[in-house]
């Protein structure tokens, strides 16, 4: 149970990190306060095999539609992907993945949607921030430099995601005992520092919930690893540079009414210091978010 008293503990053994200032989040010609507005950042899956069948787009025309959709909902940014992270889907190779991608990426950006594209492989990521793309999502470190060149050129911004292995489709385990809050400190506090050696500033970290791994395969036991870390997230302020988390949809918890899962960690996710929220479930989140924004509590 998350109780008030656990959450209290929390903040008082970290109180320095939540003050630890995050700097802006730029992505194109928009700069995005995070503290203040969190940027909600919509889900759009090439691959049938992702395991949010809504989010599915099953042909151009339906990416095309459900990315306009969410943007007219209110997500400020759209993610698309052309392979599944879990386990089990079908490899997709990269020429392909870019060639499902990019008419996606160029008509949205066309219409001025700050598009984003998932993908560990450097050809993939070249292709759509040629189409228009504003973010590379980098779901691998295999080929980390190449593709920390290609957001320079492009004058991107990178998510940096932690998955591991060499890309997000290596399986591998978490840890489950210790604290796991050091380590993504450590593991982030390298990459950006890469990063910005290669000419890259616009930078975004993303401990990797939404990502499959080893030792999380029982439902539970994920969702409950999940919230931890997302709450303790604001422990990474202390590297200056906005978070990503993907909101869970933790069936097991929620069963039929599954859909409402994501505006649930969205609470958490912000209370824990999220600022972009990677979401199938546009509408509720930014409802939840506006809530968030408008109530207080007294002093």
């Amino acid at each position: 149970m998350i109780t008030l008293a656990d959450l209290a503990a929390l903040a008082g053994a970290h109180r320095s990190a939540i003050e630890a200032p995050v700097g802006d989040l730029l992505i194109g010609g928009r700069r995005f306060d995070t503290d203040v507005e969190p940027v909600v950042m919509g889900t759009v899956n090439l691959s049938r095999d992702s395991t949010y069948r809504e989010s599915i787009a099953v042909s151009t025309e339906s990416a095309i539609r459900k990315g306009r959709v969410m943007a007219a909902e209110g997500a400020q940014l759209i993610d698309i992907g052309a392979e599944s992270t879990t386990a089990k889907a079908v490899r997709v190779g990269a020429a392909d993945q870019a060639a499902a991608l990019v008419p996606v990426v160029a008509q949205l950006a066309k219409e001025d949607v700050l598009v984003s594209v998932e993908t560990y492989e450097p050809e993939v990521a070249e292709a759509g921030l040629a189409a228009g793309a504003s973010v590379l999502n980098m779901t691998g470190v295999q080929h980390e430099d190449a593709m920390l060149d290609l957001v320079a050129e492009y004058e991107a911004t990178v998510i940096l995601c932690y998955s591991g292995g060499a890309n997000v489709r290596e399986v591998t385990d978490v840890e489950l005992d210790a604290d796991p809050i050091p380590a993504l400190i450590d593991h982030f506090g390298d990459r950006i520092a890469r990063a910005r050696g290669r000419g890259v500033e616009r930078i975004v970290i993303d401990p990797g919930m939404g990502f499959y791994y080893g030792n999380l395969t029982d439902p539970l036991t994920r969702a409950r690893h999940q919230a931890r870390v997302i709450l303790a997230g604001f422990r990474l302020r202390e590297l200056g540079v906005p978070m990503c988390n993907a909101l869970p949809h933790a069936f097991d918890i929620f069963e039929e009414n599954f859909r409402s899962a994501e505006a649930f960690y969205a609470v958490l996710a912000r209370l824990g210091g999220t600022g972009i929220l990677r979401t199938h479930e546009v509408s509720p989140v930014l409802s939840v978010l506006r809530a968030l924004g408008t109530l207080d509590v007294p002093r």
